[in-house]
């Protein structure tokens, strides 16, 4: 598998070790943060802090995909994420990710300095697949989901969990690469709690290496969420030390971009698991 990609600047991406994805949500209702990041300043202020403790990404998002979540305006996403971006991309050449589903929210995160397009929904919504297209070193984080954020977590039911996941991701890698995104911009996301009860969830996690069989980097992303909550019944604000459980399984079963909220306490964890597997003692 190619451990690295290559964007925009003459900068790459290098998988030889985890890296961490830092999450900014600039939104009133995500389920973990909604409200804490929705002013300019106070949100650069995180990001910041958030490159300070570890993470080499930095996930800028203006909806939340919670279940039940209510859409959101164009103008208003428009309006919580670009600002960001551009005041990070002032301060800082780090790496940073979009997590949108809009083709339109791509197209000006991508114009202001995003280098990664980080989508739930796959590159399926109108427009999305021929935008990005037009930016060969833009990485893409290609999401499954099944159903819609409203009403994925209805009785979500698999015949064959990775087998279905892992054909999603061959039709979605088949129509980026029929607009000419290719392959080597790829990076896959299984998606936890995004259609799956608590026991795929887990089924997920412990069998993570099963999605590294298309050759692509994988990302992780169930820091703080309801499948950590629910076993251990621990509120959101309570859910640190099964992140970090989860993140190192993740890491330990192959995922290349560990997404997480608590980034210095990750790196932390990810530090001496490296330091272990390297033989660095």
């Amino acid at each position: 598998m190619n451990t690295k990609i290559n964007l925009a600047r003459g900068r790459t991406l290098d998988f030889a070790n985890p890296v961490i994805m830092g999450i900014v949500n600039v939104t009133p209702d995500s389920f973990s943060d909604g409200g804490q990041f929705l002013n300019t300043s106070a949100a650069l202020n995180h990001a910041m802090q958030l490159l300070d403790d570890g993470a080499t990404i930095l996930d800028i998002g203006g909806e939340s995909t919670r279940p039940g979540a209510p859409d959101v305006s164009l103008e208003d996403e428009l309006r919580r994420v670009i600002p960001l971006i551009k005041a990070i991309r002032k301060q800082s050449d780090c790496v940073i990710s979009i997590d949108t589903s809009k083709a339109e929210v791509m197209r000006q995160a991508i114009e202001a300095g995003a280098d990664i397009v980080n989508d739930v929904r796959a590159l399926q919504e109108p427009d999305a697949l021929e935008t990005v297209a037009q930016y060969p070193e833009v990485a893409i984080c290609l999401m499954h989901m099944q159903g819609q954020p409203r009403s994925m977590q209805r009785d979500p039911h698999y015949d064959d969990l990775a087998g279905e996941i892992n054909d999603f991701f061959s039709q979605r890698i088949a129509a980026c690469e029929a607009v000419g995104i290719k392959q080597s911009q790829l990076i896959l996301d299984p998606g936890f709690g995004f259609g799956k009860t608590l026991k795929h969830n887990y089924q997920i996690l412990a069998q993570f290496s099963d999605y590294a069989k298309l050759g692509l980097p994988l990302l992780a992303g169930l820091s703080r969420k309801s499948m950590i909550g629910n076993l251990l019944n621990r509120d959101t604000k309570d859910r640190l030390a099964g992140s970090l459980a989860g993140a190192l399984i993740a890491a330990q079963n192959g995922a290349h971009i560990i997404r997480v909220h608590d980034v210095k306490e990750t790196a932390d964890v990810l530090g001496v698991y490296q330091a272990c597997k390297q033989g660095v003692l």
